[in-house]
């Protein structure tokens, strides 16, 4: 523990570097935050329809992890992400994650253009269940399969 916290440890020049950042707060709704941007950036829409999304995404450094795979956190947030944005609606906030089920079938590496769709499963009430698949897009190779279930605080009704 000692050896994580002194690696952690800023020097004087660090610090000084740091102290002089101006972090503006996140304006909720008008602009992405530090997280979205560093782990959605790059995403793009390609088919939208009632109760279906389709995105791609190129895997870039950022998101991999130490044996140059997409990590599995990243993969993750992309279930996360995409299964909670087919069943969001606009003007309100976003639905609160229930629980999410991966299962990690194969690994994509940096560059690898992925194939990211999302379908709603059902609705109960408040309650959605998503499903999401991330594919290679070249290959066709599935790299996960993601389940996730969503409340839906404001109880609409799509």
């Amino acid at each position: 523990m000692e050896e994580a916290k002194e690696f952690l440890q800023l020097n004087k020049e660090e610090a000084e570097s740091v102290s002089r950042l101006t972090i503006h707060p996140h304006r909720l709704g008008f602009q992405c935050s530090f997280y979205e941007d560093f782990a959605l950036r790059g995403i793009r829409v390609d088919s939208v329809q009632p109760g279906f999304v389709s995105c791609t995404f190129r895997v870039p450094p950022r998101l991999t992890d130490k044996s140059g795979n997409l990590a599995t956190g990243a993969v993750a947030n992309l279930v996360d992400e995409v299964g909670g944005a087919i069943v969001h609606v606009e003007g309100l906030t976003m639905n609160v994650s229930v629980d999410m089920s991966i299962s990690f079938l194969g690994t994509a590496k940096v560059n690898d253009e992925l194939q990211i769709t999302s379908k709603v499963l059902g609705r109960r009430g408040s309650y959605s269940g998503t499903i999401v698949l991330v594919r290679n897009k070249v290959t066709g190779e599935l790299i996960a399969e993601g389940r996730h279930s969503l409340f839906d605080k404001h109880g609409s009704k799509l």
